[in-house]
């Protein structure tokens, strides 16, 4: 499933979790580059490494993912960003929307509009969502919808804590849509979060998320 990328210091990614709000970048960093590898443990099932590589160069958003639409399925991505206002620089509010098309290959082949959002407040706060529909080449009953909302909440700089939901066709589950929570902790360039899928039953989803940026 879509990853995205997680809480209000996220590191930029776009698989399970969610958008982050993205700064301009500078003359002398004309690039920002983020891997996130998102680690599924399913009950019952198979689980897998989801893993996603980001590249930001002021407007153009650049974007390869693997085992997110599908399993033994990669995809590539384009996309324009948008943002208005910046933390960082003392503003209170900061917005982010990156709306995007990707091409789909593998065990699944199609081509994929989708959209990365988020805004935040103060760095304590963030909403984002990352989400995107997949037209099928092969058959129109293969079409579908992935989604992961998420909220998060940082108390501290090191730490974001928040629910999350997703609706994902990677795998299959007793629910439509899957809710939990995420506990996630930051030091310098790393992330690393762990998330808690329908934690209320007994074949809950863990996904436990490593990102770095560069």
């Amino acid at each position: 499933m879509l990853a995205v990328l997680v809480g209000s210091q996220a590191l930029g990614q776009a698989t399970p979790g969610g958008a982050s709000i993205k700064t301009p970048t500078t003359a002398e960093q004309p690039w920002e580059y983020t891997l996130t590898v998102d680690g599924y443990i399913i009950p019952e099932g198979t689980s897998y490494v989801n893993p996603v590589l980001t590249a930001d160069h002021n407007w153009l958003h650049l974007e390869a993912r693997y085992n997110d639409e599908e399993l033994r399925t990669g995809s590539l991505w384009i996309g324009y960003n948008f943002g208005r206002g910046d933390v960082s620089a003392g503003d209170k509010w900061a917005f982010s929307i990156t709306p995007m098309i990707g091409g789909v290959f593998g065990r699944k082949n199609g081509i994929a509009p989708g959209c990365e959002a988020s805004l935040n407040y103060r760095n304590k706060v963030e909403v984002s969502i990352n989400n995107e529909y997949v037209f099928d080449t092969t058959s129109k009953s293969g079409n579908f919808y992935t989604s992961w909302p998420q909220l998060t909440y940082s108390p501290v700089e090191w730490l974001h804590v928040g629910a999350v939901a997703q609706h994902t066709a990677a795998y299959h589950t007793p629910l439509n849509i899957q809710r939990g929570f995420l506990v996630g902790f930051s030091h310098k360039k790393w992330e690393f979060t762990t998330y808690v899928f329908d934690p209320e039953i007994a074949d809950k989803t863990v996904v436990l998320e490593s990102a770095v940026s560069f």
